[in-house]
């Protein structure tokens, strides 16, 4: 019952263990995936800025044509009306987006700076939208879209794939983070983006962890149950067969008796007290077994404990010992326990453990000739026994 009940402590004590770290490698790996969406939004944000900055930058410092784009923005801005329709002609409105794509256009070089910075960052998927006409306009790291560099190449059908894919995904990015909002160009003139976008795989892949790890600390528990479970049956089919050969060890001592008396008692030669000797030890090797049937129904219960002395508990167990020691040996036992020594105990069970321990002390003397003995004494309160013999004793491994 005692290692049962250690083994079910172990097994709560192991799932207690792993579930404590399962949850607290989850409150972790939340914090991480928190700090890491704000720093994704961060680099999101100075990307949005850095895009509508850098049309205007370009524009004062590189734009060879500013005075010329200009006048035509204000051309266009008094133009009462539009110009005269014909056939393959821009409109008013369309010579207007020109002039804003013209003064926002940047140079290569930085626009491409600006681009490798959020792919170099967390590889955060981005979609700019123009608002005007609802049509990405720029996109990167999107997953199942190439590049716009690298989608010119397409053919029509492809092209056209690749912009649906790209429409849909735009449509989730949505409904997961709110846009970013891009002004470029001055009024009348100004043009409206937005950028989308989402988390990077990094984070994705951080959200799936702590539900790998909780597979993996399910795994673990079950594998340290399975273990535990063949320890404890491992440890049952032990107990199982040490109790097999206690109990024959303990019911071949008073049945060798019985069977020496029996055969004593067969001869003729016995006078009247040695027939009633030979009874009396019968009836005692009877009562031993019935003794011993009581110690293997009391296992697995808890023993009731009295308060007894010890002198005549130790000293009936070195008789009966001393009765049937071997005739090949000259063994002298000898008791020394105060008689005003008490504990409590239960004398069935400490019968045993004492005969048990008189019987090893027996065996462990090979000569013709050797000595036990058994000593108690009190000492700070606590009650100490020593059993003592000339055997060979216990081998230091």
């Amino acid at each position: 019952m005692r290692a049962y009940r250690l083994s079910v402590n172990l097994k709560l004590g192991l799932i207690v263990f792993a579930v404590g770290i399962a949850v607290a490698s989850l409150a972790y790996t939340n914090g991480l995936v928190e700090r890491l969406r704000e720093r994704e939004q961060a680099v999101i944000q100075l990307w949005a800025d850095a895009l509508a900055e850098l049309p205007r930058a370009q524009l004062q410092s590189q734009n060879p044509y500013q005075a010329e784009l200009r006048a035509l923005e204000a051309y266009l801005a008094q133009r009462p009306a539009p110009l005269p329709d014909a056939p393959g002609r821009p409109s008013l409105e369309e010579f207007r987006q020109a002039v804003v794509w013209a003064q926002g256009m940047p140079a290569p070089a930085e626009l491409n700076f600006v681009l490798k910075f959020i792919e170099q960052s967390f590889g955060i998927p981005a979609v700019v939208v123009d608002s005007s006409a609802g049509r990405p306009a720029m996109w990167r790291n999107v997953e199942g879209v190439p590049d716009p560099l690298d989608a010119f190449g397409l053919t029509g059908s492809d092209s056209a794939r690749v912009f649906d894919r790209l429409v849909h995904r735009t449509e989730d990015m949505m409904d997961e983070y709110p846009p970013i909002r891009i002004e470029l160009g001055e009024a009348p003139f100004r043009q409206v983006q937005n950028v989308y976008y989402d988390e990077s795989m990094l984070v994705k892949e951080l959200r799936l962890f702590p539900y790998v790890q909780l597979l993996f600390v399910g795994l673990f528990i079950l594998v340290g149950y399975l273990g535990f479970s063949y320890v404890r049956r491992s440890e049952q089919s032990s107990l199982w067969v040490g109790m097999a050969k206690e109990a024959a060890h303990q019911l071949g001592t008073p049945i060798s008796s019985l069977l020496g008396w029996i055969e004593l008692m067969r001869m003729d030669e016995l006078s009247h007290d040695q027939q009633r000797e030979a009874i009396d030890e019968v009836e005692k090797d009877v009562a031993r077994l019935n003794r011993v049937a009581s110690r293997f129904s009391d296992i697995g219960s808890l023993p009731k404990l009295d308060v007894l002395p010890l002198a005549p508990v130790i000293g009936s167990t070195a008789d009966y010992i001393r009765r049937r020691m071997p005739q090949s040996k000259r063994v002298s036992l000898g008791v020394d326990v105060p008689a005003d020594l008490h504990a409590p105990l239960n004398a069935e069970l400490f019968e045993w453990v004492i005969e048990n321990l008189l019987k090893n002390a027996l065996d462990a003397i090979e000569t013709n000739e050797g000595r036990i003995d058994v000593a108690a004494r009190q000492e700070d309160g606590r009650l100490q026994i020593d059993v003592r013999d000339t055997g060979k004793g216990i081998d230091r491994r």
